[in-house]
């Protein structure tokens, strides 16, 4: 087992690569009383297309087949795990996102037992045509409930605006007639393609005893048969770097009009080291240029152009990646136009400079400081960084050796017009009298 320290941070990581490729990481948490362990697939929703373990042709499989998945994995054929895991004391979750799918649960004891569920349940996969047909209509009706829901609708409308082929800018849920076409089969081929052991993660941190609790996965891992692990081979469509759509609007029943300014970033093949830097570098760009103590935040609010829901951000993943700035606001022009405005001025003159760095870098290191006292922070974004070919405890070293020109840098491949959208949501028009 290995054992890794890092003082600045007083942390110290247990991992270890298990003989059929599944990679376990053990932090354990003085004086915390609470254990929160994620078991974790890199197998998401953009993950349509690809090659079935064993086969040599590719296959494309309906859309939100990884959310579907999920969802029928604590489904078995005794019962539903979430009462296993309510009947040890612990509180069992899941989600899928556009890159991975993660099983989790929290407790304050029989942390072993609960472990022990965590891994079965995931490894044990029932699946029936019945079973499968009587959660379509459960989903459908999940995916109905979100298309009514304009923050959800804004967000995803933006991402529709910037991709124009990437399975990104597809629901993570699918639609209500993709998921018609999911079967039982379907459900097998992913799950035996995504979730061997060799493309997941078993992360346990909060009261644990590391050595005891390693010996614990390894002999239930031992226990257990598994096909030689496969390199695993996904396909993904060509994308332009230009935003898809440059404008668009949607007429839904909201009091407020909402508004996002989305970029399409053009780094998109980064990994590790260098994808740390640059999506960090990014983030502190944008901070200083949309944050709240930013000339262009005082001047909005003080505009009355944005209120509490203003927010922006920036992510990266493999291959795609967005920025997001925007706000409900009764001025969706106005504020939209002065976005882009600010982005543009940005462009044409830096104006920042080591001291602005410094100010929001020990921002930045505060917040991610205080985040780790969050079990369930680090979990779910060590394993986040994991995939990507970076760790977690490197945030704060990176983020103390950027450099003015780093966040200029990564400002530029992010920002350029061409790169930029506009979706709007505004309240249906009332009938002329």
């Amino acid at each position: 087992m290995n054992k890794v320290q890092f003082e600045q941070l007083d942390e110290t990581l247990y991992h270890e690569k298990l003989p059929n490729g599944l990679q376990v990481y053990i932090l354990p948490k003085k004086g915390f009383s609470k254990t929160y362990a994620t078991f974790t697939t890199k197998y998401g929703s953009i993950d349509n297309h690809f090659v079935p373990l064993g086969e040599k042709e590719p296959i494309q499989v309906p859309d939100g087949i990884a959310h579907f998945l999920e969802h029928k994995m604590f489904e078995k054929e005794d019962g539903d795990v979430f009462q296993q895991f309510s009947k040890q004391g612990a509180s069992a979750n899941a989600f899928t996102s556009f890159t991975r799918t993660a099983y989790l649960f929290s407790a304050t004891g029989q942390i072993n037992e609960n472990v022990e569920t965590l891994m079965d349940f995931v490894q044990e996969p029932y699946f029936t045509e019945k079973t499968v047909e009587k959660e379509k209509g459960i989903i459908a009706q999940e995916i109905t409930m979100y298309d009514d829901q304009p923050d959800w609708r804004l967000y995803f409308g933006m991402i529709e605006n910037l991709y124009e082929n990437h399975p990104v800018k597809i629901d993570i849920a699918g639609t209500v007639e993709s998921i018609q076409d999911i079967t039982a089969e379907h459900l097998y081929t992913c799950y035996h393609t995504f979730y061997h052991p060799s493309n997941m993660v078993l992360f346990i941190v909060g009261a644990v005893e590391p050595e005891s609790m390693m010996k614990l996965v390894k002999d239930n891992q031992a226990g257990k048969t598994f096909e030689e692990p496969q390199d695993i081979i996904r396909m993904y469509p060509e994308e332009p770097t230009e935003a898809h759509i440059k404008e668009r609007t949607l007429e839904m029943s909201v009091q407020k009009p909402k508004v996002f300014v989305g970029i399409k970033p053009e780094l998109l093949d980064l990994s590790g080291e260098q994808m740390l830097k640059h999506e960090l570098a990014a983030q502190l760009a944008f901070e200083l240029l949309f944050g709240r103590t930013s000339d262009f935040y005082h001047h909005a609010y003080e505009s009355g152009w944005i209120d509490e829901s203003y927010s922006f951000d920036y992510s990266l993943e493999n291959g795609f990646g967005y920025a997001l700035i925007g706000s409900d606001t009764q001025e969706p022009k106005i504020l939209a136009d002065e976005i882009q405005h600010t982005i543009q001025k940005a462009i044409e003159m830096w104006p920042f400079g080591q001291a602005d760095l410094d100010r929001v870098r020990r921002k930045k290191i505060g917040f991610f400081l205080r985040a780790l006292n969050s079990p369930e922070y680090i979990a779910n974004q060590f394993t986040r960084y994991a995939f990507n070919d970076m760790n977690l405890f490197d945030v704060v070293p990176a983020l103390e050796n950027l450099e003015v020109h780093d966040l200029q840098e990564a400002f530029y491949t992010v920002s350029q017009e061409s790169q930029r959208s506009v979706f709007t949501i505004l309240p249906p028009k009332k009938d002329s009298e």
